[in-house]
């Protein structure tokens, strides 16, 4: 999921004031992973009836969008074979492409990989949802098969981009490794409160983010000249493409058994906003040396290169809206219909405090910080 990348700070700033302004009851009071405060009860009973009722769904529709492993691709389709006598040959090629990377691209390349290779805590927040979660491990259900299914293809992407990077020599790999140790062992506050279908929502809007995300470091990879890079990010971005319809699919089918719970689910997850799957990162060295988050630094790089912005995080909220009609939904609650109201008044909200945010960061003078991951190489961040 991930690849995640990051919501920007002059997102986060943006979407801040945008929740000030509102005040609504949440969709649906469930406990809130990694939260204090919140009492700790389940769905209501005709929300857990809706999800045991998208099982057939789940079994059928939503495990089609898997692909076989048999015949899917795996990482090393795209690396050099260590048993080839080409080897050291196909090495030395991609370090000489490499050299054509700016830094600044490395560093959002290496962030989304580490974001990628935190696989394990996203695996963690699907089953904290109720009604789907994997309770043993090993459950039979359509549910837990697919988060497994789904964690296996994900678990393709940090492995191909983490060998990827290695064999560029540009890339320092042991503080790589401790910021993902380190991620993992912090975890993530999603906001989900325990709850599939603040959970769904939170999905169908982070795969499409990693999407653009890869997308565009895709793009930019090839016009760096490492074609055979871009031609990975792009693999890696469709697949998150194929992962975000599924999880859209979900909703779409909350919306025909509950749709006031779904718009209110919605809503309850734009007015907390998006919490980027990487936002705890740590190096152990950036906030000692610079007083700042790596996470910070690293969406400020991403911002700036065009990798992921605030007018991408508006343009998720617009694209899902539209996906789910909500403009249109008719015979909602009173409280569903003011969650309406407000899910479409926020994408240009937020456009409009992302650009004055962006004027406002215009006038500050340039700007480089040093990453660990990179050498200590500068970049710049605004």
């Amino acid at each position: 999921m991930r690849a995640t990348m990051t919501t920007t700070t002059t997102t986060t700033r943006a979407t801040m004031t945008t929740r000030a302004a509102t005040t609504r009851t949440k969709a649906v009071s469930s406990p809130r992973i990694l939260v204090s405060g919140d009492a700790m009860r389940g769905l209501s009973a005709k929300r857990a009836e809706v999800i045991e009722d998208m099982g057939a769904f789940a079994a059928g529709e939503l495990s089609g969008l898997l692909k076989d492993p048999n015949t899917n691709w795996q990482p090393q389709d795209y690396l050099p074979d260590p048993s080839s006598v080409d080897f050291l040959d196909e090495v030395a090629e991609i370090r000489k492409r490499a050299a054509n990377i700016p830094d600044d691209l490395f560093v959002v390349l290496v962030g989304d990989m580490i974001t990628e290779e935190a696989l394990p805590t996203y695996m963690n927040m699907l089953n904290t949802l109720e009604g789907t979660a994997d309770l043993t491990g090993a459950d039979d259900t359509p549910w837990a098969q697919w988060t497994r299914k789904w964690t296996a293809e994900e678990n393709r992407h940090g492995d191909l981009m983490n060998k990827y990077l290695w064999c560029t020599g540009k890339v320092n790999m042991k503080p790589v490794e401790t910021t993902i140790q380190k991620l993992i062992g912090s975890g993530m506050n999603p906001k989900t409160d325990n709850n599939p279908y603040l959970g769904f929502v939170y999905t169908s809007f982070q795969e499409r983010a990693t999407k653009i995300s890869h997308g565009n470091t895709a793009r930019l990879a090839k016009e760096a000249g490492d074609p055979a890079f871009a031609k990975m990010c792009g693999i890696i971005a469709a697949d998150e493409g194929r992962h975000e319809i599924a999880y859209q699919r979900i909703i779409d089918e909350v919306l025909k058994r509950d749709p006031d719970g779904a718009v209110l689910a919605f809503a309850d997850m734009m007015e907390k906003q998006i919490t980027m799957p990487a936002h705890m990162m740590c190096d152990g060295q950036h906030k000692d040396r610079t007083g700042r988050d790596l996470f910070n630094d690293f969406a400020a790089v991403a911002e700036r290169t065009g990798v992921y912005t605030g007018h991408d995080y508006a343009d998720i909220m617009d694209h899902l809206i539209k996906r789910w009609d909500i403009e249109h939904l008719q015979g909602l609650s009173g409280e569903a219909a003011a969650a309406q109201e407000y899910l479409m008044k926020q994408p240009n909200r937020i456009r409009k405090l992302v650009d004055f945010a962006a004027k406002k960061a215009a006038k500050k003078p340039p700007a480089k910080e040093t990453f660990s991951w990179i050498y200590d190489r500068p970049v710049s961040i605004n």
